[in-house]
Formats: structure tokens, sequence, C-alpha cells
């Protein structure tokens, strides 16, 4: 269905305020910008921020509902004969391989990852969004199995595939914030991964084999 005219021009003053909140956050500080000085700056009205964001911290992680689905989408969508775990590791290794934003490999985001770092609440945010996709992988993978209520294995699974990806995220946030190359960190973690995969057991590299 074509995009009306009305969602166009919500979607657009959202990603304006967007934009202008981000813009003094790297300037400021999360903490030291206040949401009627975004409102100001925007040229918008408090009560129309809020009408966008809920809250504060949606402002600067407006793209973060994205990373909720993002483990659980991978291994849903996992090739024939490909286990869960193969399917994440393909996907990290071409996100690092094309140096993409979605992996925190591009020129500049030092800058937003420090905003986070020096904001608690953010951190806290981000905390949560993570814990929400890791309880969605767990989901998934019980669903792709057909796993009972109280089996244990979806849950041990996907605390082992989320560890993967948590430590590839962490590791490129630590470098990039360091003010390293895009592309020497995206080579180091190609072989990180490389290490990674050595690592996982055959139990959690064959679990869940999409299957014809």
């Amino acid at each position: 269905m074509a995009e009306g005219l009305r969602e166009r021009k919500k979607r657009r003053t959202r990603q304006h305020i967007s934009d202008v909140a981000t813009g003094l956050f790297l300037a400021r500080g999360f903490d030291a910008v206040t949401i009627a000085e975004v409102a100001e700056a925007a040229d918008v009205s408090v009560n129309t921020v809020y009408n966008y964001f809920p809250a504060k911290e949606d402002l600067f992680l407006d793209r973060s509902a994205r990373l909720v689905d993002r483990l659980s989408r991978w291994v849903r969508g996992r090739d024939n004969g490909e286990s869960a775990a193969a399917a994440v590791l393909r996907e990290l290794r071409s996100e690092v391989e094309e140096m993409s934003p979605k992996v925190g490999l591009v020129p500049g985001i030092d800058k937003f990852m420090v905003v986070i770092e020096d904001a608690p609440s953010l951190k806290s945010r981000l905390w949560s969004v993570r814990h929400e996709a890791l309880v969605h992988l767990e989901e998934a993978l019980r669903e792709e199995v057909g796993a009972a209520a109280d089996d244990p294995m979806p849950t041990l699974m996907a605390g082992q595939i989320n560890w993967v990806h948590e430590t590839v995220m962490d590791v490129v946030r630590r470098d990039m914030i360091a003010g390293r190359d895009a592309g020497e960190v995206s080579r180091e973690v190609l072989a990180l991964l490389d290490e990674i995969e050595d690592l996982l057991s055959e139990k959690v590299l064959n679990y869940a084999p999409r299957t014809a």
C-alpha cells in the first residue's frame, strides 16, 4: 500500500525531531539536553515531541526496535539445511565484511557510542533492548524446533547464540570508541568470528537446522 500524504508528513516530522535531537545530544551530551530544548530547536511543541517519542531515550535510540527482532529474524530466515547458529554467524560475517552501520563499523559512530557510554539511562535502555532480543531469539528457536514449554534447550541455545552477537558488538564498540580504523577493526573481527565459531560446540553449531 502506498504511503499517504498524512503518513508521509508524520514520518518526516518524526525523522526531523530525531535528527535535531541527535545533533544536540552529540554536541552537548544526552543528560545536558532537555526535551524542551529539543522541541524549540525542532520548531515543534513539547507535546509533539512526546507524541512521537514517549521517552527521552527514544529520541536517541529511535532505531532500537530493529535490534529486538534482529537475531530471531536471522534464525527464521536461515537457509535450507542451515542451523540457527550458522545463520547468525553468516549474517554477522556479512555485516562485518561490508563494514555495515548495523554492526557499528562506520566512521564517526564513535561519537554516537560515547554519548551512550556517558549516559546511564541510555545504557540501561540498550541493555533492555538486548534482553528483549534474547527473549525473541529464544521464542523463535522454541517455535522453529517445536520445543515444549519446559524444554530448557532453546533457552540454553539462545544464550550461546546471543553471546556470539554480543561479543562482536562489544568488541566493535570498544575499538571504534578508541578511534581505530573501521577497516582494521573489520578484518580483526572477521578473524575473531572464526575463533568464536571454533569455541562453539557441535551441539550448538548443529542446533535447529532448517528442513525442506
